[in-house]
């Protein structure tokens, strides 16, 4: 059974079934809707499979962090819902989101040397960029900031070059919608209601 997936992970199903999963899972988030997790617990598994065969390292194991924090986000998404069942959107002083940015930049310069050096990395700056930005979005969106959605829109234009390139063409596919559901997620999220007090 095993042998079986391993032989269906560079198969076009497999990603196939990653894409659309993303793509449930992006529309829920746009809605700030709970329901969002299933699927993306869903799509980091398959993608954690998917990108160590084409030796994307960096995004192979930032499906671990996904799949970690997202527990963390489920969490409080759980506790920040307005009586309509949606969360609520919690909001982010510019100096705390510029120490983000920062830290995101010591981390991408930090892996994308660690998998120069250390691994065949496929494009280890490429590839590390979209790492560290992805786990900084992440987080900001586990914790419910309306900013993760500018960051979510730089992956998305770092990703769509750096899968079209490696032959992932669903993938990069996948991102250009993203692209569009991130500035959508963005205005959607501008428009929602915001807490005074983050959790």
């Amino acid at each position: 059974m095993l042998e079986f997936f391993w032989g269906m992970v560079g198969s076009r199903p497999v990603e196939w079934i990653a894409v659309v999963c993303g793509i449930l899972n992006v529309s829920l988030i746009i809605r700030r809707s709970i329901w969002n997790y299933p699927f993306g617990f869903a799509v980091v598994t398959l993608y954690f499979f998917i990108f160590w065969e084409y030796r994307l390292y960096s995004d192979a194991l930032l499906q671990i962090y996904f799949f970690i924090i997202q527990i963390y986000g489920l969490n409080i998404w759980l506790k920040g819902r307005a009586q309509d069942g949606r969360v609520v959107v919690a909001p982010l002083r510019s100096a705390t989101f510029a120490l983000y940015l920062g830290a995101t930049a010591v981390v991408w310069l930090l892996v994308a040397t660690l998998m120069a050096t250390c691994t065949d990395a496929a494009a280890p700056f490429w590839d590390a960029a979209i790492a560290a930005l992805s786990i900084s979005a992440q987080f900001l969106l586990s914790r419910r900031h309306l900013q993760s959605w500018y960051l979510w829109i730089a992956v998305d234009i770092l990703a769509i070059g750096l899968f079209y390139t490696r032959g992932l063409e669903p993938t990069a596919a996948l991102y250009v919608i993203f692209l569009g559901l991130a500035i959508t997620g963005l205005i959607q999220w501008r428009r929602a209601p915001i807490q005074h007090a983050a959790p």
